[in-house]
């Protein structure tokens, strides 16, 4: 019967290291997501064309063609468009000073279609 408590001690242990690690991992996809939209709330108030922001998409997918699915997949495609968006054109040559005031007075996480 000692066998056994410690075999399941154990496996929860295991388990809940598993657990932890799935943690970390949503904790990083979703940091990464609030930063895709503040760029993508930033590109909003500087009135992107929906032409610019669709090859920008296109461009992010395309470049993180994937048959295989999984996990990391996710953080990869949200990074890369992270990067997509960092290097348009229209943020580059916005003022940082402007582009955090756009950010401190309005929730950057609200996008409206």
């Amino acid at each position: 019967e000692l066998q056994q408590k410690v075999e399941e001690t154990e496996m929860l242990k295991m388990e809940l290291q598993m657990l932890e690690t799935e943690r970390v991992r949503l904790s990083l996809v979703e940091e990464k997501l609030v930063d895709v939209l503040q760029l993508l709330q930033q590109l909003r108030d500087l009135n992107i064309s929906k032409r610019a922001l669709g090859k920008i998409l296109l461009s992010t997918l395309e470049s993180c063609h994937d048959p295989q699915h999984g996990k990391a997949h996710l953080f990869e495609v949200l990074d890369t468009l992270y990067q997509e968006l960092t290097a348009c054109e229209l943020l580059q040559s916005q003022p940082l000073e402007k582009a955090q005031s756009h950010q401190s007075l309005s929730n950057p996480l609200v996008i409206s279609c």
